[in-house]
């Protein structure tokens, strides 16, 4: 019986991107040879390195392979050469590009503290002793990233004026907040809103509308937190979190603090989900670690290669159904970090420092 076989769309883009994609890709192969299916690698441009080559950050051949794969497995993009850009050429672009094109509503970002790395966060232990073990639930194609009217314009007295616009309809809330609850189901039961319904619009509608969805699941416990209260309370009480749902905005916000919860941003994976289905008819999902691009530490074997190969866990499990070869990758991350394994930013005394490369190598060797 021939081995399944899964095409990947390989984004590594800019500053350490290429690095952690690359150490994703180690330990994806590695999993798929334990568990008998093959991968189908494709690497191509994206960001400011397709700006470079091609005048656009998301070119049509990028677009196309996209197109033809199950899943993409993204790296990073941004760097400060490309600030000065108008935004329909800067990196970024090809973000908002690909989250629209496939409707990827719905960004998960677990936020997770390996207890070999307590002494890594910022935190006292009495507040993140308990374990700290919950996910994000990101809206990620509406609000004011996306809203209209937005720009810059130039007032008859000269002033200049900026526009962002916070827009959410019913129907965007009520699907990433069914998304949220569904999760909940599968975790401890218990979602955690966060809004500004006290001096927004859109936030009374999010609320509004969230209670409406709770009504079809009276088993999941709903809380409401407002955007401020919630930034506090993560560092406060974060044990307590299981499901936390948010706007584009705020869970932008809220996710890249409570990566530092877990010692450092470089653990921290993510999934974009939606509406698009590859050929299996799963999610065509978009894996990203969170970190960004890092440009001061590009090609240096420095950067921390986890959050990739995380997500590479998340694309087996929600994009390909490779459930067990997902908990394998999950519990060689794991195993070496029991083990004393580290890179330079989540180093502590009597500690092996290992850089990109060899730190990938080193999961890849325990997957089984």
């Amino acid at each position: 019986m021939a081995r399944p076989t899964y095409r990947i769309a390989c984004l590594p883009g800019d500053g350490i991107g290429p690095e952690v994609t690359r150490g994703a890709v180690t330990v994806l192969e590695a999993a798929a040879a334990a568990y008998g299916f093959a991968l189908e690698f494709s690497a191509h441009p994206v960001g400011g390195a397709a700006y470079d080559a091609a005048g656009t950050p998301f070119p049509d051949e990028t677009r196309e392979a996209c197109d033809a794969a199950d899943a993409i497995l993204f790296g990073a993009v941004g760097g400060p050469q490309y600030d000065g850009l108008p935004w329909e050429h800067r990196p970024e672009a090809a973000l908002l590009a690909i989250r629209k094109r496939y409707d990827l509503y719905a960004n998960l970002r677990p936020i997770l503290l390996y207890p070999p790395l307590r002494d890594a966060s910022p935190l006292k232990n009495e507040i993140i002793g308990g374990g700290v073990d919950f996910i994000i639930v990101r809206e990620l194609v509406g609000g004011i990233y996306f809203g209209e009217p937005r720009g810059i314009t130039t007032l008859e007295d000269g002033t200049r004026r900026g526009v962002n616009t916070e827009v959410y309809t019913d129907a965007e809330i009520a699907r990433i907040a069914r998304m949220g609850f569904t999760i909940a189901r599968g975790r401890r039961r218990k979602v955690t809103s966060v809004d500004k319904a006290n001096v927004m619009e859109a936030g009374r509608l999010w609320r509004t509308v969230v209670d409406e969805v709770a009504r079809e699941f009276p088993d999941v416990e709903v809380e409401h937190l407002l955007a401020d209260n919630a930034a506090m309370q993560i560092l406060r009480r974060p044990g307590d979190f299981d499901v936390m749902l948010a706007s584009n905005l705020f869970g932008d916000f809220l996710s890249d603090e409570a990566a530092m919860l877990t010692g450092s941003i470089g653990l921290l994976p993510s999934a974009s989900l939606g509406a698009a289905q590859n050929r299996l008819g799963l999610p065509k999902g978009f894996y990203e670690p969170i970190h960004g691009s890092a440009p001061d530490i590009a090609g240096r074997d420095l950067a921390n290669p986890l959050a990739a190969i995380l997500c590479g866990a998340m694309l087996l499990r929600h994009s390909l159904g490779q459930e067990e070869a997902a908990l394998a990758v999950e519990r060689a991350v794991a195993r070496v970090l029991e083990e004393g394994f580290r890179t330079g930013d989540i180093k502590v005394p009597g500690t092996a420092v290992l850089g990109t490369a060899a730190m990938a190598a080193e999961v890849a060797r325990r997957i089984g």
